[in-house]
């Protein structure tokens, strides 16, 4: 790819939504004239003796000060590198979490950096993390930074920008995480063609994760990136755009204000449209869904000072329930299961959870299905359940899964599963060599359980898909290796989960339930497939790298009172 030059900073420069374009390499190189701890340079870098070789063990990780500010020292392999200490995503202490085979995993939502370089290689998130110069000098373990990277624990990568020379378009439908990751990760890649994102919605891609533990939020509040970063590298972000069809023979995708834009190569990545109930009643107002920002601030609206009702059980409704105790006259929780997670953590830890919720004054009514909503001018006021109770209402959320938005493909030749998810291979690819697909709507095999095909609507395997399509659109020839990883939090509790355990057969509890201290084991066929935590943190992440690295855990492995399993990341 040819044409005018990318547009880059020096390695001390600033980068749009903080951050610098460019860390200094990491690395074990042995050498250089010795200088005192903290010591700063004309050249705006400080340089300290941070420890001295024999301190750290292979395999360790260490905090350690430089001047003002911090880094994460690992020694691996016989060798020392550092990047920045903190997690790019939330701010969690890297060395809290785990450490295997050349990348670092946060303790707290999984995010993935290189030890070596710092850039982030799983998520959640977008930023990569600072590295810093490192040498040995005799016993001294020296670590060199610039003091701007030492300000801020984030770094966006160097990115390319449009050249008039490259007049290849690749289109991405969708504005959530897979779409995002997938338009950074082109320039991130050096593709100097024109990049398009078209999304529905009237927001940037933003933070949806964050929508139903704070509904008052904004789009501009959530936004993953300023518009001035997608203007400086010339990614095209067009608002208020449905697609309607998409031809793959003519390769153009049609939208519902009826423009057309052709592509090269298309991503599809539209999520999910959330599921409705068809019964009497349900074209009431004050009934809502949450999708965007603006439902949202209507619910937080509506439901201030009134009874709020919410149908569903699992982690859109008892996170929305979360935000309501206290801002509501009450909050009751309608799920059909016999406890609220029932389907995706079991029976035990779902009892655990609707206790902790409990205490807080929020009701629930489970093995129950609604059968109608009532109101009065055209506003509902109650919603009534199958076995004739009736629990007032004004506002109603329907927190009951999501169904792929697949609709606009009907006609576009591309295979849809019996759900109509997108089956794709392990590059994210569609059976069109030149679309591809991620997300919520994707079908695809996940390596962990032996590619076995999933769909799987998780904030960081939609990241990741965005990622691994960008690659292959370029030709790398990268497969989908990720493991699942999710969390959820219920006033200031978080649960952490890695794996895939649909289907489990058995649940180990380790721990205290009535605590809310416990590490929950998932088996199935004699092998955990997903392990589940409250406050025993980094555990889920060291299950989610052994995954990672190909291994697997025997049920066998985890019925003693103190595992050792942990210690399998160790072996090389």
């Amino acid at each position: 790819m040819g044409g005018a030059a990318s547009k880059k900073g020096s390695a001390s420069g600033d980068a749009p939504d903080g951050g610098n374009q460019k860390g200094s390499g990491g690395g074990g190189a042995s050498g250089g004239s010795k200088k005192a701890a903290g010591a700063s340079s004309p050249g705006g870098t400080v340089e300290a003796v941070v420890c001295k070789v024999e301190d750290m063990k292979d395999g360790e990780m260490k905090e350690v000060e430089i001047g003002k500010g911090k880094a994460l020292l690992v020694k691996e392999f016989g060798e020392f590198s550092a990047i920045g200490h903190k997690c790019t995503h939330y701010g969690a202490p890297l060395v809290k979490g785990v450490l295997c085979n050349g990348r670092v995993r946060c303790p707290w939502h999984g995010a993935c950096f290189n030890t070596k370089t710092g850039d982030i290689e799983d998520f959640p998130g977008l930023d990569s993390s600072p590295a810093f110069e490192v040498k040995v000098d005799g016993d001294n373990v020296i670590v060199k930074a610039n003091s701007k990277d030492l300000e801020s624990h984030k770094r966006i990568k160097t990115m390319a920008c449009h050249s008039p020379e490259e007049e290849k378009t690749i289109l991405i439908v969708g504005g959530g995480a897979a779409a995002a990751l997938c338009a950074e990760t082109l320039r991130q890649e050096g593709f100097k063609g024109c990049v398009i994102l078209a999304t529905k919605e009237v927001n940037l891609p933003y933070d949806r994760t964050k929508l139903s533990k704070a509904l008052e939020s904004t789009g501009e509040s959530l936004a993953l990136r300023k518009p001035d970063f997608y203007s400086v590298y010339d990614i095209d972000v067009r608002t208020e755009m449905e697609a309607k069809s998409v031809d793959t023979g003519m390769h153009t995708v049609t939208f519902t204000n009826e423009q057309s834009i052709n592509y090269d190569q298309l991503l599809v990545a539209t999520g999910g449209t959330p599921r409705k109930l068809d019964i009497p009643g349900s074209d009431l107002k004050n009934i809502c869904l949450l999708r965007t920002p603006e439902d949202g601030k209507t619910m937080a609206e509506v439901g201030k000072g009134k009874d709020v009702v919410i149908i569903g059980s699992s982690f859109i409704g008892m996170e929305v329930a979360t935000y309501f105790q206290g801002k509501a006259t009450s909050v009751s929780i309608v799920g059909r299961g016999s406890v609220p997670y029932g389907a995706s953590l079991g029976e035990e830890v779902g009892k655990a959870l609707q206790k902790l919720m409990e205490g807080k004054g929020i009701k629930f009514y489970m093995n129950a299905n609604t059968a109608e909503f009532k109101g009065e001018d055209g506003q509902v006021t109650s919603v009534v359940l199958q076995d004739g109770q009736s629990l007032p209402a004004g506002l109603c959320v329907l927190g009951i899964g999501v169904v792929p938005a697949t609709g606009f493909l009907e006609d576009s030749g591309l295979v849809l599963n019996n759900k109509k998810a997108v089956t794709v291979d392990k590059f994210m690819r569609t059976n069109k060599p030149n679309v591809f697909a991620a997300g919520d709507i994707a079908d695809f095999p996940l390596c962990c359980i032996g590619e076995e095909r999933v769909n799987i609507g998780h904030w960081q395997m939609a990241s990741q898909h965005g990622r691994i399509a960008a690659l292959n659109m370029l030709g790398l020839e990268v497969e989908v290796e990720s493991v699942p990883y999710f969390w959820t939090s219920l006033f200031g509790k978080s649960v952490r989960y890695a794996g895939y355990c649909a289907g489990f057969e058995e649940v180990v509890i380790k721990g205290n339930l009535d605590e809310l201290k416990f590490v929950a084991y998932y088996i199935k066929d004699g092998k955990v497939t997903a392990v589940a935590s409250m406050s025993s943190d980094p555990i889920v992440s060291q299950f989610a790298e052994l995954l990672a690295s190909g291994k697997d855990l025997a049920k066998s492995e985890i019925e003693s009172d103190e595992p050792d399993w942990p210690k399998q990341l160790s072996e090389k």
